[in-house]
């Protein structure tokens, strides 16, 4: 009898919990695959202490493979699930597609960054929802800090000084605390010219800090904050985003550079088109997790609405704590509903306690119900960190006790460009990159640690299935230059709900579409606004100002089709020996070439070196891509000739 077959999507902390229980608890009698994107476990309550150079990244990461025996991870990200066939089609990091058969599904796909409808969000704030976008908040504070350091105008070092971080939450407040801690450091080794000290703004609309929380906790981070230099407003938020600031909804104009938005989460964009009953994006379960009328069908985690027992009619809150529990039960539902262990149990769970961590030895926390500050608190926010996580612990202690003894180290990595890490996306946890993965010429099949074994798929085959008609269409999902589109609910089947056609602030694209930018722009975006605003000068190769050479939208390259060709290619100008051009040697009116009867070989062309500065072909978009235009990002072009690695580059 074969083994029976369970795909978990997602390896947050319920996909992660709930493919550990299984492992542990089948023993091999099952075929466990878990679809993630990345290949590492992030733990993201201490994504804050990352962005303040406290914890190097790999710190908090824990690899899905090391620490999942008898797991196969399958790198990508669901697109569509066939319910009636049981079959899940999704896209590689590549651009590849392929599909996997279950006999349970178990959803755990977690969350994204939570959208307003407030004009300029979308284009100028940046999330805080993964790993690149910590990298990125890093390295652009830093940058900030630099500049501001070397500005001669009051008014330019006050705006790359300010910070405004816009929702109150565990996040929002862990981000501002460790912000300001981390900015007074960096003047405190280079002080600005003009004697000013960073500025970092806390707003919310909610009446406190922390409103989710007990109000002698949100009493003692308020007070942290405030102590510490952070401006702390209640009651106020961001009515609109401009790429020179913010508008407050007091009328306010903020000027600032940095706008980061952790107003809250929406669920995985993915459980929306799956025609079944929600609750607020949230897929329906009963308190077992598995969906009604689809035993074959789980789901934990933010992506499921689980009724609270002990609060009837209520829904368990998306928090880590619940999804790393609801994984745990949904592992233990999933063996029994298969044979492989004990009864179904119901989800029910009591809070033992919150802490949030507000840098340094200050925190707020209180362990079964007994509400702690200062010193104390820190000590039990730590320990029960380094308890949570399931990885990591010593290196982790190690960072905390050299930060406590070390000076941080405040450099740009320049690792995660702006546009990479757009607000309005449904993949946080990956950066995009320039050009986008290309889709493979041919299906084939799959190896190595990320790939689908035969027991995965529909057919036994490659994987490829119903999706090979896609995979040879367009680029991946979530890239520069995609196209994805999105299909309504419809005979039990899903497909992912898309993103904008071609990322928002990509080279080529809307120039404030970039804010914010690292260098100011001569004049305003598209004609002339002074330096020292956001979308100040832009250095050639950014967004704004003249394009890059080697870049889509510019003066063609040397060494690319269409422009001044390298010695030794195809596809430039007229070569000399060809008619219309300077006579090659060894023509009649040249001198005869070596090497030739008579004469000198010419330089690496058949026939002779290429003119310089002729007119070649015009290159052109691949298939199913849209042709560049002034608010389009160009994709990449397919080339006829060899790859020039000196095209490569930071767009």
């Amino acid at each position: 009898m074969s083994r029976p077959r369970i795909v978990i999507v997602g390896a947050g902390f319920a996909g992660y919990r709930t493919a550990r229980t299984l492992s542990r608890m089948t023993r091999g009698r099952a075929h466990i695959t878990l679809l993630n994107p990345t290949d590492y476990f992030l733990y993201l309550p201490l994504l804050p202490q990352v962005a303040a150079g406290v914890l190097e990244p790999r710190r908090v990461t824990v690899s899905l493979s090391d620490t999942l025996p008898n797991v196969r991870l399958v790198l990508g990200e669901a697109d569509r699930i066939d319910l009636d066939g049981q079959t899940l089609h999704y896209t590689g990091p590549e651009g590849d597609g392929g599909t996997l058969a279950y006999d349970r599904l178990v959803l755990a796909a977690g969350s994204v960054n939570k959208l307003l409808p407030i004009p300029g969000v979308a284009e100028y704030a940046h999330g805080f929802r993964g790993l690149p976008e910590a990298l990125y908040l890093r390295d652009h504070v830093t940058r900030q800090v630099e500049l501001a350091a070397a500005a001669d105008d009051p008014k330019s070092c006050a705006a790359r000084c300010t910070f405004v971080v816009v929702g109150a939450g565990y996040t929002g407040t862990e981000v501002a605390a460790h912000g300001q801690m981390f900015t007074d450091a960096q003047v405190r080794k280079h002080p600005l010219r003009q004697g000013m000290r960073p500025r970092w703004m806390l707003l919310d609309v909610a009446p406190r800090v922390l409103p989710e929380m007990d109000e002698k906790l949100s009493t003692t981070a308020d007070r942290v904050l405030r102590q510490r230099g952070v401006d702390v407003r209640m009651g106020t938020s961001v009515k609109e985003a401009t790429p020179d600031g913010v508008v407050l909804t007091d009328g306010e104009f903020v000027e600032t550079r940095t706008l980061v938005w952790c107003v809250g989460v929406r669920p995985d964009p993915l459980v929306e088109s799956l025609g079944l009953p929600m609750e607020k994006g949230r897929l329906l379960v009963d308190p077992h997790l598995q969906v009604p009328g689809r035993p074959e069908l789980f789901a934990c985690g933010d992506v499921a609405a689980v009724p609270d027992l002990d609060k009837p009619g209520s829904y368990t809150p998306m928090t880590a704590q619940h999804a790393w529990r609801h994984g745990k039960v949904a592992a233990e539902n999933v063996a029994a509903s298969l044979g492989l262990g004990g009864a179904r149990k119901p989800y029910r769970h009591r809070d033992l306690g919150f802490v949030v961590d507000l840098g340094g030895a200050k925190a707020a926390a209180n362990p079964l119900g007994v509400p702690l500050s200062g010193v104390p608190a820190g000590a039990v926010t730590r320990g029960y960190h380094l308890a949570a996580m399931p990885g990591n612990r010593v290196r982790v202690a190690a960072d905390w006790l050299l930060d406590a003894v070390l000076p941080r180290q405040a450099v740009q990595l320049g690792l995660v460009r702006s546009w990479s890490v757009p607000l309005d996306t449904s993949s946080p946890e990956l950066a995009r990159v320039p050009g986008g993965p290309e889709r493979r010429q041919e299906e084939s099949a799959r190896s190595g640690p990320g790939a689908a074994i035969a027991a995965d798929t529909h057919d036994g085959g490659t994987g490829a299935g119903s999706s090979q008609g896609r995979a040879g269409e367009e680029p991946a999902k979530g890239q520069p230059g995609s196209r994805v589109t999105q299909d309504r609910p419809g005979s039990g089947t899903a497909q992912r709900r898309s993103e904008e056609e071609l990322a928002k602030g990509r080279p080529g694209a809307e120039p404030a579409r970039n804010w914010p930018t690292d260098e100011p722009a001569k004049g305003p975006v598209g004609g002339g606004s002074a330096k020292g605003h956001l979308g100040g000068e832009s250095a050639k190769s950014r967004p704004g100002g003249e394009p890059a050479r080697n870049q889509p939208g510019d003066e063609p390259a040397k060494s690319r089709p269409g422009g001044e060709s390298a010695k030794g290619r195809s596809g430039g100008g007229l070569a000399r020996n060809q008619p219309g051009n300077e006579p090659a040697k060894s023509q009649p009116g040249g001198e005869p070439a070596k090497g030739q009867p008579g004469g000198e070989p010419a330089r690496n062309q058949p026939g002779g070196e290429p003119a310089r500065n002729q007119p070649g072909p015009t290159p052109q978009p691949p298939a199913g891509q849209p042709p560049p235009g002034p608010d389009t990002a160009p994709g990449p072009v397919k080339r006829s000739d060899a790859p020039d690695d000196s095209a490569k580059g930071d767009s």
